[in-house]
Order: C-alpha cells, then sequence, then structure tokens
C-alpha cells in the first residue's frame, strides 16, 4: 500500500482550535452513537484483562477513561499531539498524559499490554509508520483496539452517507465550531482511510496477526483488533 502522507502542521492546527468544542460537537453529530461505539470498544477490551494501556491520539480522553472505569485497576495513559486536546483531558480527568506524535512514540519497547487509538490514525502522516511504532510499546501478546470511521459497503446507504458527508455535516459542524474546514477535511481524510479488509491486511503488514474488523452503524464505524506478533 502507498504510505499516506497527511500535513502534521494542518492537523494539529485544526484540531487546536476545535478543541474546546470537540466533545459536544462529537455527541452532537453522532447523535450520541459515539458513547455506544466507545462501550462496544471496551467490551471488547475487557476479555484482555488489560494492566498497562496506551490510547494514542488520545484527544479529550473519552475512550482512554471509558477503559479506566471498566478497568479501574490498569495503568492508563493518554498520548497525543495536540496540546489543547491534552488540556481537555487533563480536565475530564485523565491523569497520565504524554504529548507525544503517534509515529514516535516515547516509551520503550513492549511496555504495554493494549494499545488504542479512536478515531486519531486516519488523521496521522503514516498509518503504517503510526501502527509499526504501536506494535513497538507492545508486549509479545498483547492487543491493539484501532476505532474509527468507515465507509458503509451496503449500495443503498453509501452515496447517502458520502452526500451527508460532504454536504451537510460540514455546514452543521461550521455552525457550531466555526471551523467548517475541519469538517470538509473530515469528510476527505474517511475517503481515504482503508477499512475492512484492506484495514486487517494493513495492520497485519505492521507487526501484528489476527486481525479482526468489526463495522457498526451500517459500516459508518469500524473497531479493529489485533494481536502483536
Amino acid at each position: 500500500m502507498e504510505i499516506h502522507k497527511e500535513n502534521p502542521e494542518l492537523v494539529r492546527g485544526l484540531f487546536s482550535d476545535i478543541a474546546g468544542r470537540y466533545q459536544v460537537v462529537n455527541h452532537l453529530l453522532s447523535g450520541g452513537l459515539d458513547f455506544y461505539w466507545r462501550a462496544i470498544a471496551v467490551r471488547l477490551i475487557r476479555p484482555w484483562h488489560p494492566t498497562a494501556v496506551l490510547d494514542v491520539a488520545t484527544g479529550s480522553g473519552d475512550l482512554a477513561m471509558a477503559i479506566g472505569k471498566a478497568n479501574p485497576k490498569a495503568r492508563i495513559v493518554g498520548a497525543d499531539f495536540c496540546r489543547p486536546m491534552l488540556e481537555v483531558a487533563r480536565k475530564n480527568g485523565l491523569p497520565e498524559l504524554v504529548e507525544a506524535d503517534g509515529m514516535n512514540l516515547p516509551f520503550a519497547d513492549a511496555n504495554f499490554d493494549v494499545v488504542t487509538a479512536a478515531f486519531g490514525l486516519r488523521n496521522m502522516a503514516s498509518w503504517e509508520k503510526a501502527l509499526s511504532e504501536m506494535a513497538r510499546v507492545l508486549k509479545p501478546g498483547g492487543h491493539l483496539l484501532i476505532l474509527d470511521f468507515s465507509l458503509p459497503t451496503l449500495p443503498v446507504i453509501r452515496p447517502l452517507y458520502r452526500f451527508y458527508l460532504h454536504h451537510i455535516l460540514p455546514h452543521i459542524a461550521g455552525i457550531l465550531t466555526n471551523r467548517k474546514d475541519a469538517y470538509e477535511y473530515l469528510g476527505v481524510s474517511i475517503e481515504q482511510f482503508p477499512s475492512g479488509i484492506k484495514m486487517t491486511s494493513l495492520i497485519e503488514s505492521c507487526g501484528f496477526k489476527g486481525a479482526k474488523a468489526y463495522p457498526l452503524t451500517l459500516g459508518t464505524v469500524s473497531i479493529y483488533t489485533a494481536e502483536r506478533s
């Protein structure tokens, strides 16, 4: 697969500008479904009995906090390269936070037994490099969970979703955040991001095995899990 390239400064700037409204806007635009998606992720993680979890691109810390609530004895670390988002996560009560690029994680090899990323891998300049870094900091046999947007596969749903994604969502989000361009970028990034078997193949090419895909909400969101080789 050709290495995807995104402009890190553009992404950092967009998320810095909307950091204070990020959570509320996400809840509104998803109709509250983001709570359901995280609940499914937490349910998949629970049988792994995590003791040390790294949430990459943690943003406002929603997934990290949900994992911590379900696994109170686990150490939960949130990492993000956008300082304003980390400040939101800190205010939300996530105690251990690190300012770090997902493609250059400041952790020793084999340091965590679970690594997660919710709606963050898609924004990284190289998906391959980011996934390889996640594999590096995972213990052998440790688990990966990726939660991100995807395109529906149903022929009837896909064009309707694309119309919403490119022509309706940016206008609504623009009113709520004054950054319509951030949500125009969202649609473009979702179109480019691999899903289904393309994503599981990508994950397995970066140091993982047994990758599985779990499409949710008509395939507009997917969860991917895998084990460190």
